[in-house]
């Protein structure tokens, strides 16, 4: 049998604020070679079996619930061997009774990750490493086929939505499970509809999102259209946020809060979301975000497409898709475009 492609590649990313070429860690990289090699291709029922939701919920609650008491989960130095600020969460290092807590901590998020106040400007939805490209052929960022089908992502019968986005430009919002697991809204705007796709939970691992072709639009996930072109709105049309699950994610609640995280409420169709607020939490785990928007209505920041293409970076995108694909690190409420004029 031969050995997973990605099995001894580094995965290194861009850390925004400074520049630096960073190794990431890559939580249980070793179980996730042999799922995504070994079982994947020694029995299709059994990887299936393993990629399900009852199994992700099973996975997630002994990793995150189970296998850490109240005295490791209590100390700043298991939140620092993390890379978790414990300074910046609004309970004390000492309310941390095990992993799922961490994973679903809060944050004092307008001090902590400041927004830009043009009210044009596109914020990153979460702490993660970033992508973008698009579906036009006659892009330079033309990246259509590699992390997922366009089609299949929102759903082959929406077609409203399908005609809305076609050629249009994406983002991808890799969240590892360190991170601080609150989605924020992008952008203002109007909620014209949201809908769940029943799928998969592959792992968001960079060696197994190469190994499975177009994964995001194979796993289970929750879409929401955002409509900007209104009062109070950003301006930047039609945008929709995909939020993917992945291995060991048992849910993505939503729970949009207009002041901090008070008075959560689940996102409906004709509500108002004002930008850079939480919208939705994973529980727990790695995860996904994807944002579409209409063709010729944004522009990236200029520093996202250059790191994306920073020569002499070890990346598993970047191997097992052929050409340059590096990833930046992006915190929540941080600017990654603005309204094309």
């Amino acid at each position: 049998m031969e050995s997973h492609p990605m099995k001894n590649l580094r995965h290194q990313y861009i850390e925004r604020h400074t520049g630096r070429v960073l190794n990431e860690r890559l939580y249980g990289d070793k179980v996730v070679n042999l799922l995504y090699s070994e079982a994947r291709e020694s029995s299709r029922r059994l990887f299936k079996s393993l990629t399900s939701a009852r199994m992700s919920s099973f996975l997630g609650f002994v990793s995150y619930d189970l296998l850490l008491g109240a005295a490791i989960m209590g100390s700043r130095r298991f939140l620092g061997s993390c890379g978790i600020d414990w300074s910046e969460c609004l309970d004390g290092p000492e309310k941390f009774k095990n992993l799922r807590d961490v994973f679903e901590r809060k944050i004092r998020y307008r001090e902590c990750r400041p927004m830009p106040e043009e009210p044009h400007a596109i914020v990153a939805p979460a702490d993660s490493r970033m992508i973008m490209g698009s579906l036009a052929e006659t892009s330079g960022l033309f990246l259509k086929g590699k992390f997922f089908d366009f089609e299949e992502l929102l759903g082959i019968d929406k077609k409203e939505w399908l005609g809305a986005f076609e050629d249009g430009d994406f983002a991808v919002f890799r969240l590892t499970p360190d991170k601080y697991h609150y989605n924020h809204t992008p952008v203002s705007g109007t909620v014209r509809d949201l809908y769940e796709i029943p799928g998969h939970y592959h792992s968001c691992n960079p060696g197994a999102v190469v190994t499975v072709a177009t994964p995001y639009s194979k796993n289970k996930r929750v879409v929401t259209i955002i409509d900007t072109d209104v009062p109070g709105g950003s301006g930047v049309g039609l945008v929709a946020m995909i939020e993917v699950v992945a291995l060991m994610i048992g849910d993505i609640v939503q729970c949009y809060s207009e002041k901090g995280y008070e008075a959560p409420r689940p996102v409906r169709s004709g509500m108002f979301m004002k930008k850079g607020l939480p919208k939705s939490l994973y529980r727990p785990g790695s995860s996904t975000d994807v944002l579409l928007f209409e063709k010729g209505r944004i522009r990236f920041a200029e520093d996202l497409i250059k790191n994306m293409y920073l020569p002499g970076v070890e990346n598993r995108f970047s191997s097992g898709f052929g050409k340059p694909l590096v990833e930046t690190e992006v915190a929540v409420r941080s600017l990654i475009g603005f309204f094309r004029e």
